[in-house]
Formats: C-alpha cells, sequence, structure tokens
C-alpha cells in the first residue's frame, strides 16, 4: 500500500510562496515608492533653510500638509471604489510626483501652501487603494502574510530612503524632490502597465461611506485602531524630545530608531507567517498591549541604555501587529467597499498624525512620567478593546470562504460581494 508523503514547504517558500504575480508587482513598486521618499522628514529644514521663513510659519505650513494628508485617506478610498485601485493608485503617484516638483521649485508662500496641501493629499492616498487590492487577489488565510510582506517593504525602504536622504540634502535638497517625483513616477507607470483593474464591476452594488459608518463593529475597530496610533506615533513626535530633556542627544535618538528599524526587518519576516496562522484578534491585541508597556517603560528610563530597552519592547510589539489590522479591515468589508474601508481605516493613522503630536507634547509640558503612563494606557486598553470585539470579528469571518478572493488565484477581476455589515457588531 502506497503513503502519500507530504514535505513541509522550505523556510523560503513558507513566507513568500503561494501569493499572486499581481501581489509581487504591488509590493515590488511598494518598495520602489519608499526608497524614494525622502522630502517628507525634510520638510521642515526645506522651509526654515531653504526657504528661511520661520519656524511658526513653517509649522503651518506642516499643518497644511497635515490637512491633506487627513483627507487622503477617505477620498483615496473612495477613488479606489468608484473609478478602481489601478486608476487611483496610478494617479496618486503622478500628482504626488507633480506636487514634489511643484513644492522644491515654488519661491511664493501661497505656492508653497498650495503645494503643500497636493502633496500631503497625493502621498498616501494609494494606501487604500493597494490594500484593498491586496484584499482582492489575496484569500483570507493568506492576507496576514501579505500584508506583513507589505509593511516590510515599506519599512525596509525608508530605512534606506532615510539613510541617503540625509547625505544627499547636504549636497542639496532639490535632489530629494527629483528622486522622490521620479520614484513615484516609477510606481505609478509600473501599476498601470502591470497590475490589472480587481474591484468589483457589479451594477447593482451601492454604498457609500455611509454603510461604512453604520458598520458599528467597523467603526469600534477604528477608534481601537485610533487609540493605538496616538501611541505609536509618539515616537516621531515626542520620544526625541524626551531624550533630550534626559540629556541625550539627537544622533543618539537616530541610532535608536535605526535599531528599531533593524529589528523590523530581520525579525518580521522569521515570525510573520507563524502570528498568520493565529486569531488575527489576538495577535493584534497582544501586539498593542506590548507596545503600550514598551512605552509605558519610557517613564523610568533617563539613559540611552534604559530607552534601547523600552524601544526593542516596543519594537517587539510593533513587529507582532504588522499587517494584522489590514486583514481585519479586509475580514470586514465587502468587495465592493474594500476601498472605503480601507481609507476610514487609514482615517486613524493620519487623523493622529495631527492630534497625537499635540496631545503627547501637552502631556510631556506636565512631566515625562505622566506622558508615557498616559500613552502606555492607550495602548493596553486598546488591546483589552481588541479582545472584548474579537468574538463580533471572528463572527463576520465565518463567511469569508464565500470571499471571491479565496476562489482564486489569479487577477481575475471580481464579480460578487458579500452585504456591509449591519448595525450590530457581528
Amino acid at each position: 500500500m502506497s503513503q502519500t508523503i507530504t514535505s513541509k514547504p522550505s523556510f523560503l517558500a513558507s513566507r513568500v510562496g503561494g501569493l499572486p504575480r499581481t501581489f509581487w508587482v504591488l509590493w515590488s513598486g511598494s518598495l520602489l515608492n519608499r526608497l524614494g521618499t525622502m522630502v517628507e522628514p525634510f520638510i521642515g529644514v526645506y522651509l526654515t533653510q531653504a526657504r528661511g521663513y520661520s519656524l511658526a510659519v513653517a509649522g503651518m505650513v506642516m499643518a497644511v500638509f497635515g490637512a491633506g494628508a487627513l483627507l487622503s485617506q477617505p477620498i483615496g478610498g473612495w477613488l479606489a471604489d468608484r473609478v478602481g485601485r489601478r486608476a487611483t493608485l496610478t494617479g496618486g503617484m503622478l500628482a504626488s510626483a507633480a506636487g514634489m516638483l511643484a513644492l522644491g521649485y515654488s519661491t511664493s508662500l501661497p505656492g508653497i501652501v498650495a503645494a503643500m496641501f497636493v502633496v500631503g493629499l497625493a502621498l498616501d492616498a494609494y494606501r487604500p487603494a493597494s490594500q484593498a487590492l491586496v484584499a482582492d487577489i489575496v484569500s483570507s488565510a493568506d492576507r496576514p502574510r501579505a500584508y506583513g510582506l507589505l509593511f516590510w517593504a515599506i519599512n525596509m525602504g525608508f530605512a534606506v530612503s532615510m539613510t541617503a536622504g540625509g547625505f544627499l540634502a547636504q549636497s542639496g535638497i532639490l535632489w530629494l524632490f527629483w528622486i522622490n517625483a521620479v520614484a513615484s513616477t516609477a510606481f505609478g507607470v509600473l501599476v498601470w502597465l502591470a497590475v490589472p483593474e480587481t474591484r468589483t464591476t457589479a451594477a447593482t452594488q451601492r454604498g457609500g461611506f455611509g454603510h461604512v459608518l453604520r458598520d458599528r463593529l467597523m467603526v469600534v475597530f477604528v477608534l481601537l485602531s485610533l487609540g493605538y496610533t496616538m501611541l505609536y506615533s509618539q515616537a516621531f513626535s515626542t520620544l526625541p524630545l524626551a531624550m533630550l530633556g534626559s540629556g541625550l542627544t539627537t544622533a543618539q535618538y537616530g541610532v535608536a530608531m535605526a535599531i528599531n528599524g533593524l529589528l523590523i526587518v530581520i525579525v518580521q519576516p522569521i515570525i510573520n507567517p507563524w502570528l498568520a496562522r493565529r486569531d488575527p484578534s489576538l495577535v493584534l491585541a497582544t501586539g498593542m498591549a506590548v507596545v503600550g508597556v514598551g512605552f509605558a517603560l519610557h517613564a523610568f528610563m533617563s539613559t540611552m541604555t534604559g530607552y534601547l530597552i523600552a524601544i526593542v519592547i516596543w519594537t517587539a510589539g510593533e513587529v507582532v501587529t504588522a499587517g494584522i489590522a489590514g486583514a481585519i479591515v479586509a475580514t470586514l468589508a465587502p468587495p465592493h467597499l474594500r476601498g472605503r474601508y480601507m481609507g476610514l481605516y487609514g482615517f486613524a493613522w493620519s487623523g493622529s498624525a495631527l492630534i497625537a503630536p499635540l496631545l503627547g507634547t501637552w502631556l510631556l509640558s506636565i512631566g515625562p512620567v505622566v506622558l508615557w503612563l498616559t500613552m502606555g494606557s492607550l495602548g493596553v486598553l486598546a488591546a483589552a478593546g481588541q479582545l472584548a470585539i474579537a468574538p463580533a470579528v471572528r463572527r463576520r469571518a465565518g463567511p469569508a470562504l464565500a470571499d471571491p478572493a479565496d476562489r482564486h488565484t489569479g487577477v481575475e477581476p471580481i464579480t460578487q460581494a458579500r452585504t456591509p455589515g449591519g448595525a450590530g457588531l457581528g
């Protein structure tokens, strides 16, 4: 009697195997785009040094950028569902490239303000379309792994671009605008040439943001995500200020964040497939809690070693959460509203980018212990909330086998859709 021997997939195959070609085109474009994302971290330097504006004016201009970014997610999600993932991705990238060059060559304050708004609006407008496209073509079982790989590519590209951007800025900051524009254009062209449209085309499917906002489970999930992102955003707003207040230097902050990025790049691809097989809500709650504990530990740290210990802990939580939220949103969203669902989730990130620095600096003015314990509590509360809604998320995931993406390994357009979640949490 013969026996069939099933061999276990190789280490590499278990991490990158089984995903469609279209996903890898998107992954490559995302990496390319992030490698060229050099302007955003140096906007303040550009405004104060290259254009000679005061800190107050620079802050006002960057607030205009934030306002554009806040609108970019719901608009990008609406476009992804209305005109398609492919057109939204390409259009967003080309608009971002044009805005970058306009900003780099603008010399008047009104021109700079207008260009900044366009850049803020266009720079991340592609995200809802990108995440909806992944949900369209990747089965529900593989989505946590796919979103995790995108997270890894973005972090890898960002780490390299920050290093290269710092050196290039010394030769002339206009180089950064050109590199950013070329990378955005290349990503847009790549998507237009190599990515087919995947959104639902059923004429009977209707719905808008009103349907999304009536989905109470999704709204609760976004509010929990906002709490978590308010915490996480402190790494780029108040953490450097707190480290300087402890007598450390900006160079030491840079080293600390480099270690954060290095750990993500090394560890995340290793554990991503294992995490993808676990319950997404439990994994996300665990990650949120670990990030909360890590940030709370900053309250008791005053040396470089102490800060590094706390950063390593919350980086571990960040790695655990990688890609999981996107997979949960894809589970909650009916296929024909995926762009809008992803846009509402992205709103939590863009909203925290505006609110978190204001709240964080106010709490820091009271005292670092108040800041870090408050932020740590946000992470733990978000984790508790995620555990509370986990049964409802699992019930919503029940019809996942009816998801067209689970029946397609290629990139055929999807023509069926589930009805949106009702008013209840199930």
